[in-house]
């Protein structure tokens, strides 16, 4: 996704669903989008 940045309208598609929720936990961090959760991961980025 650094090389080819999807536009905001790519990036509601998917992570955006039918009723308006999004689909899956998501967390900004800087210039950082994570979406989902892993607990390794969370423990790595809250340390």
């Amino acid at each position: 996704m650094k090389m080819d940045k999807p536009d905001a309208d790519t990036l509601k598609k998917l992570l955006v669903g039918p009723t308006g929720n999004l689909r899956a936990p998501t967390l900004r961090l800087g210039k950082t989008l994570v979406v989902g959760f892993n607990e390794q991961m969370y423990d790595e980025l809250f340390r």
